[in-house]
C-alpha cells in the first residue's frame, strides 16, 4: 500500500508560480495563505490559495487578491470597494508633509482628505506627523467601511487624531472647520471619459468606476475641490491634489482663477507632474 506524500507550500509554491508565470506573486499568494509556516500545507489552506491563484488568472488585480497592500509605513486591507494604493500617491503624500511643516509653525494643524477612499493618505498623515488633526471624507459609504478598518489597525495615538465622514466633499465637514483648515489633500477622479476606455483592463474593469471617473474633461472633480477650498482654508493654507501629468496647465489656471496666487504641478517619481500644490 502505498501513501501519498502531503504537499508542502514549496511544491504549491513552485507549481503556482508556473500556472501564473510570475514566481514573486506566487510567493506573496503562498506566504498570505501559509502565514508564512514551513512544512506540509493544511487542506482549508491549501484551498485558499487556489482560489487566490484563480482570482489572478481571472484577470483581478494582485493587491485585491491578497486583501492588502503596502503604503509608505502601513500595510492596508484593499478590495474592489477602494483604489488600490500606487507609489505615485506616496509622493503625492510627501507633498502634503512638506506643506504641513510649512504651515505649522510647531502648532496642531488641521487637515482634510478628501475622497479617502482606503484612508491611504489620512492614515499616512496621522502617523507621520503627530501635530496632525484629520478629517477625512468620502461620499462612498462602501469605501469609509474600508478606511475604518484600516483606521482600527492604526496603532497608537495617531488613530485618535483621524475622524472619518461620509459626503460629498466638503459638504460631510462641520461648518465650524470653515476658515480653519490648513490643508485639503486629495487623490480624486481625474480620468477622462474618452481615457476611460483605453485604461489597462486590470484598472478599469476592477478598480471602483467612481474612484477613477471625473467627466468628459477629467479635471472636474479638480474644479470642485478649488472652487470651495478657499473658504474652509486658513490665509497660510494650501491644497495638495494628485492629477494626470497632461492636465497641469489646467489646473494650475484653475487654481489661479480660484484666487491661488502660488501655484505648481511638482513630479512624481518618474519626473511627470503628479501633484498639483496651490497655497493662498
Amino acid at each position: 500500500m502505498t501513501s501519498t506524500r502531503p504537499a508542502t507550500w514549496e511544491d504549491l509554491q513552485a507549481e503556482a508560480a508556473e500556472r501564473l508565470g510570475n514566481r514573486r506573486e506566487a510567493r506573496w499568494m503562498v506566504e498570505e495563505a501559509s502565514g508564512c509556516e514551513p512544512g506540509p500545507a493544511p487542506a482549508k489552506a491549501a484551498r485558499h490559495l487556489e482560489a487566490m491563484v484563480q482570482r489572478r488568472l481571472a484577470g483581478e488585480p494582485l493587491q485585491y487578491v491578497l486583501g492588502s497592500w503596502a503604503f509608505r509605513h502601513l500595510e492596508l486591507m484593499v478590495d474592489r470597494r477602494v483604489l488600490i494604493p500606487r507609489p505615485e500617491t506616496e509622493r503625492v503624500v510627501d507633498y502634503a508633509l512638506a506643506e504641513l511643516d510649512r504651515v505649522s509653525g510647531g502648532q496642531r494643524t488641521t487637515v482634510v482628505d478628501l475622497g479617502t477612499g482606503s484612508g491611504a493618505i489620512a492614515l499616512a498623515l496621522a502617523q507621520e506627523r503627530a501635530f496632525v488633526d484629520v478629517w477625512a471624507t468620502d461620499v462612498s459609504s462602501d469605501a469609509l467601511a474600508v478606511a475604518r478598518a484600516n483606521l482600527a489597525g492604526l496603532a497608537g495615538f495617531a488613530a485618535t487624531r483621524v475622524r472619518m465622514v461620509e459626503g460629498s466633499w466638503f459638504d460631510a465637514l462641520p461648518a465650524e472647520l470653515r476658515g480653519r483648515v490648513d490643508l485639503v489633500v486629495s487623490n480624486p477622479p481625474y480620468i477622462s471619459t474618452v481615457e476611460m476606455a483605453g485604461l489597462d483592463a486590470e484598472v478599469r474593469d476592477w478598480e471602483p468606476v467612481g474612484a477613477l471617473a471625473a467627466g468628459p474633461l477629467g479635471t472636474e472633480a479638480v474644479d470642485a475641490i478649488l472652487s470651495a477650498a478657499a473658504e474652509w482654508l486658513t490665509g497660510r493654507g494650501a491644497v495638495v491634489i494628485e492629477v494626470a501629468p497632461h492636465q497641469a496647465d489646467r489646473v494650475i489656471g484653475l487654481a489661479h482663477g480660484y484666487g491661488f496666487s502660488d501655484a505648481e504641478v511638482k513630479p512624481d517619481l518618474t519626473g511627470r507632474g503628479r501633484a498639483l500644490v496651490a497655497r493662498r
